[in-house]
């Protein structure tokens, strides 16, 4: 626990967390239910009758419903939870997205809890919720779905509300014909509940029950308007990049009346995402595989101080990073770019010419741009790169740290440059989400490097190790074939295999020729590449 008494968290194992036992609590946190809702006032009214029958205190909880456009106009039936208000999206901002953050904007609560106005949800499904938000206020927590099937009439809103009250909503529905939100079970089973989980946890996300610490919302910005689909993901993204971690809790449990969108049109709501999400999310690396195009958010930002940089150093650094293999970047050059003036008429004698220079080097590179400070955060970019101008990194170098990085989950990685002067040189790579989690939990007066270490891990390595060259060693990029360091690996494979099969050819050739080499025999003339590959495989390789 640190002074302020929020719990750390390391990664996503919450196993830290020790929630109390369902009514053997006393809650202070309030909730607020946020439900958008389309059509169908008979699931509405269900769900309303089963929040209405909640465990959890009736002056905490409120409930908002947003109509999104439905014509005639939902209402509110005649049994709804205290503190139900329902208000109308605006005519011009219709969808999912915006009516949830109609609802959010109107929220109270300290949790804002979101619902779907087609859920059943069980007598301590809100209490269940709210249990972990009062241990750590950098939450966001899912819980249990199933999927029962609906005939409209039946069950009626009373039968809901009586059934929910007396702890037996699952006499509700054919229960032995329910299914699960599958891929959530299966993402429990291979995670131990998500605990194993780092950079994707973010897909739990799910907002037909899921509920977010609200000032940790605010923080994080509202749903993505321009995603019609996927705007859930989205957004459970950024809050990670916020350093919220994910909690599975299987014993908030509701049901879902009819099957989902994903159950009925799966591969076409895969189809539709694929096109639209991965702009959004730089950790979806299965599909962020092109070599060379660029995404709407990097996956690294490296920055670079130029404030006091001649040209030609800052100039060899920037160019050294976009040369990587790692292509996903942005490069953010600091100085004070508000201060610097080209003389018209005697431009080599202008103020801060290097500034002067650098800008207009990269005024026309989309992955260049400038700013007077560094932010205290790079989200929604995942990782952050700082490094010194004049240091210069090999064409695999970003590549290969951010990989080692993300496959240890460090928070912080440190690059030693120059250890021979009394004050090390050093470049740093750090991780988003961990950084903002170390500023929720460290104590005060505490270094924040010490916060990061505990909720993700540190280390150092060595720059020259990783590729690293001082501006003055390192040869600058050049026009012509660039080398793809996988196509590259990939022929070396293949010469070795060539090379195998040939001397296992060539020995057994030898051991089948009557006489064999050892009573004088002419031994099989060695094999060359080309023997043992179809024409032109190699060539092409190359």
């Amino acid at each position: 626990m640190t002074q302020h008494g929020q719990p750390r968290i390391r990664h996503n194992d919450y196993d830290v967390l020790k929630p109390p036992a369902p009514g053997a609590w006393s809650p202070t946190l309030s909730v607020s239910v946020v439900i958008a809702a389309y059509g169908h006032q008979d699931k509405l009214d269900l769900t309303l009758a089963a929040l209405a029958a909640q465990s959890y205190p009736g002056h905490l909880m409120e409930v908002v419903v947003v109509d999104d456009g439905t014509h005639p106009a939902l209402r509110l039936p005649e049994i709804v939870p205290d503190n139900t208000l329902m208000i109308t999206s605006e005519p011009g901002s219709r969808g999912r997205s915006n009516a949830r953050n109609a609802g959010f904007a109107r929220a109270s609560g300290d949790v804002v809890h979101w619902l779907d106005a087609d859920m059943v949800t069980f007598h301590d499904e809100v209490e269940a919720h709210m249990r972990w938000h009062h241990l750590a206020d950098y939450l966001v927590v899912m819980g249990y779905v199933r999927f029962v099937d609906h005939t409209p009439g039946t069950p009626t809103p009373e039968q809901v509300r009586d059934a929910v009250a007396s702890a037996a909503t699952e006499t509700l529905f054919d229960e032995a014909a329910s299914e699960p939100h599958s891929w959530i079970v299966d993402l429990a089973e291979r995670t131990n509940g998500l605990r194993t989980e780092r950079d994707t946890a973010y897909r739990v996300h799910v907002t037909n029950a899921a509920s977010v610490n609200a000032r940790l919302l605010r923080e994080a910005g509202p749903l993505d308007t321009g995603l019609v689909l996927g705007e859930d993901s989205e957004l459970g993204y950024r809050l990670a990049q916020r350093g919220a971690a994910f909690v599975l809790a299987p014993e908030a449990r509701s049901r879902h009346l009819g099957a989902s969108m994903m159950m009925r049109d799966g591969d076409q709501v895969r189809r539709y995402n694929q096109a639209f999400v991965p702009d959004h999310i730089p950790v979806m690396r299965w599909l962020r595989t092109h070599p060379r195009r660029q995404w709407q958010v990097p996956y690294v930002e490296v920055v670079i101080d130029v404030t006091l940089a001649s040209y030609e150093d800052a100039r060899a650094t920037a160019d050294g990073f976009l040369a990587s293999t790692l292509n996903d970047i942005a490069i953010t050059l600091v100085g004070p770019w508000s201060e610097v003036r080209e003389d018209r008429r005697d431009p080599l004698r202008s103020p801060m010419l290097d500034l002067v220079l650098l800008r207009g080097l990269y005024r026309a590179e989309p992955r260049v741009r400038y700013a007077e400070h560094v932010p205290e955060t790079a989200a929604p970019t995942p990782y952050r790169m700082l490094c010194p101008a004049g240091w210069v990194p090999g064409p695999e170098t970003l590549r290969k740290l951010v990989e080692q990085a993300a496959g240890k989950g460090y928070g912080l990685v440190g690059i030693a440059l120059d250890e021979t002067s009394d004050e090390v040189i050093a470049a740093r790579l750090e991780h988003t989400g961990a950084f903002a989690r170390a500023r929720l939990v460290r104590a005060d007066g505490e270094p924040l490097e010490s916060a990061v270490d505990d909720v993700a891990g540190t280390r150092w390595v060595d720059g020259a190790t990783l590729g690293f060259l001082p501006a003055g060693q390192a040869e600058p990029p050049t026009r012509g074939k660039v080398e793809d360091p996988a196509l590259r690996r990939e022929v070396e494979r293949l010469r070795a295999e060539n090379a195998r099969l040939a001397e296992r050819l060539a020995a057994a050739t030898s051991e089948a020729e009557p006489g064999g080499p050892e009573n004088g025999a002419t031994p099989p003339r060695a094999l060359g590449p080309s023997a043992t590959r179809p024409r032109g495989l190699l060539r092409r390789l190359r």
